[in-house]
């Protein structure tokens, strides 16, 4: 599958492009260099609040919440003798005049004093609002989008299994609780070459032996066959870095408790495949017959 041809609707405007200037993308750990795109900026705001950490939404906020009151302050100051017993005298005052009647508090102590002050007090209680409104709305989507806390395996093992060559990788729950119905689906793309000479990153689907676990609660090892059907047939280490292969997992399932839907995605490049290893246990059983799982195995390999 070769990649889709743009869409007109989501060409940028050229004359926002003249810079020129270099910014960077990132998907997982995949970073890319992008020359020519204008950044969204406001229009991604609601992108932005939500993939922030909550430190630095709420720095954010406060910040705005700061520079905002701080605008008002200098807005009335401009208007003189417009606040009745303003105090502390001066810009000051005008800020914690401001913040309460942003805040919608209205003390009593100091008030507007002429009608261009209650304009200005009007128009700041309506932002406000309108902030307090977005704000809480952010929170909210942030605080209930759910999170899944699928840990992958650092790297992946190219090895022998009953006599077959397979791709494996494993999976684990981090959570307490039960993924039903998990899918899970592998994908590689490779920088190819076509007969005309013309260069594409072609995405190809690697078929996993077993892609839906039932009850996806602890441990789940992927693996791929690599036969005569398989997009891998016939690469070696070498080869896969010369078409800068990368691979990439995706696991969708729903939370039993929520009922949520999950989504976790794993991106893994050429170098990152170990050839000839296999995964260590983490499994194992004690004298009184209760299993063990042990996570911090869950990334070592070893020779086959």
């Amino acid at each position: 599958m070769s990649d889709p041809a743009p869409n007109k609707s989501a060409r940028t405007n050229p004359r926002r492009n003249k810079s020129g200037r270099l910014h960077t993308v990132q998907v997982g750990q995949r970073r890319t260099l992008v020359k020519g795109m204008a950044v969204s900026g406001l229009q991604d705001l609601y992108f932005l609040s939500m993939t922030s950490s909550w430190r630095e939404f709420y720095g954010s906020v406060a910040a705005l919440f700061v520079l905002l009151n701080m605008l008002f302050a200098t807005l009335y100051m401009l208007i003189p003798d417009g606040i009745t017993n303003l105090s502390p005298a001066g810009f000051w005052g005008a800020f914690f005049f401001s913040v309460e009647t942003l805040a919608t508090v209205g003390y009593g102590d100091m008030h507007p004093a002429v009608p261009a002050t209650h304009a200005l007090a009007t128009v700041e209680v309506f932002t406000g609002m309108m902030s307090t409104a977005v704000i809480t709305g952010l929170t909210f989507a942030r605080f209930a989008r759910p999170r899944a806390r699928i840990i992958a395996s650092r790297s992946m093992v190219i090895c022998k299994y009953e006599g077959r060559t397979v791709l494996m990788l494993r999976a684990a729950n981090a959570r307490k609780s039960l993924i039903v119905q998990a899918s899970a689906q592998l994908y590689l793309l490779m920088q190819q070459r076509s007969a005309e000479g013309i260069a594409l990153r072609r995405l190809h689907d690697l078929q996993l032996v077993r892609s839906v676990h039932p009850m996806f609660f602890l441990s789940w090892t992927l693996m791929h066959t690599i036969d005569e059907s398989s997009p891998l047939y016939g690469h070696s280490a070498e080869s896969l870095a010369v078409h800068g292969a990368e691979l990439i997992l995706t696991i969708v399932g729903s939370d039993e408790i929520t009922t949520q839907e999950l989504r976790s995605r794993h991106h893994y490049t050429h170098q990152e495949i170990r050839w000839n290893h296999v995964f260590e246990d983490i499994l194992s059983v004690d004298e009184e017959g209760r299993e063990h799982v042990d996570y911090e195995r869950l990334h070592l390999t070893r020779l086959q």
